[in-house]
C-alpha cells in the first residue's frame, strides 16, 4: 500500500487506495519487446522436395472432360486445340453450360507453375471452380513414375470441394 503525507496535520500518514500500475507497465513492456524480437525467430523456412503421391486413384466418370495445357503453352479440350481467347466459349459448348463440371486438368511436365495457375485463372474467370489434377501414378517404392500410357485422377481440387 502506499500512504500519502498529509499537509494539515500531525505525523500520521494517510493511506491510499490507488493501485501503483508503474510495475505492470514495465512488465508488460518488457513482454512486447521479448514477443516482438521472438516472434519473427519462431516462422520455419524449410525446403521441401515433395514426392509422388501413391494413393488409390480416383474413379473416372462416365464422360470426363480433360483440359491439357501442352509444352508449347497450347490448350486443348479433349483432343482440340482451343485458342485462349475463345477457350470460355468453347469450354461452355462442352459442358453445355453447367459450371459444376469436373474439369480435369494435365498439363505437360515440362510447363512451370506460373504457365499451370494462368490456366487455373482461366478456368475461374470462366466460372468453372471444380478442377481435378491429373497425374501419372507412381511406381510406390520405386521412385520412378509408371508408364505414360494413362493418367490417374489425383484426389487434389481447386474451388469447392468434391460431392
Amino acid at each position: 500500500m502506499a500512504a500519502r503525507i498529509r499537509e494539515a496535520a500531525g505525523d500520521d500518514l494517510e493511506e491510499s487506495h490507488e493501485i501503483n500500475v508503474t510495475p505492470f507497465i514495465d512488465v508488460i513492456l518488457v513482454l512486447l519487446i521479448i514477443f516482438m524480437v521472438a516472434a519473427p525467430l519462431a516462422t520455419v523456412d524449410v525446403n521441401v522436395d515433395l514426392p509422388g503421391s501413391t494413393a488409390t486413384p480416383a474413379p473416372r466418370p462416365e464422360t470426363p472432360l480433360f483440359l491439357t495445357l501442352k509444352s508449347d503453352l497450347t490448350l486443348a479440350i479433349g483432343n482440340d486445340s482451343v485458342p485462349r481467347a475463345l477457350f470460355a466459349a468453347v469450354l461452355d459448348s462442352r459442358t453445355k453450360g453447367d459450371k459444376q463440371t469436373r474439369i480435369f486438368l494435365r498439363a505437360d511436365r515440362n510447363v512451370g507453375y506460373g504457365e499451370l495457375m494462368e490456366v487455373m485463372n482461366l478456368l475461374r474467370a470462366a466460372g468453372y471452380l471444380k478442377v481435378a489434377l491429373v497425374g501419372l501414378e507412381a511406381a510406390s517404392g520405386a521412385g520412378g513414375a509408371a508408364p505414360a500410357t494413362g493418367g490417374t485422377l489425383a484426389p487434389a481440387t481447386s474451388g469447392s470441394p468434391a460431392p
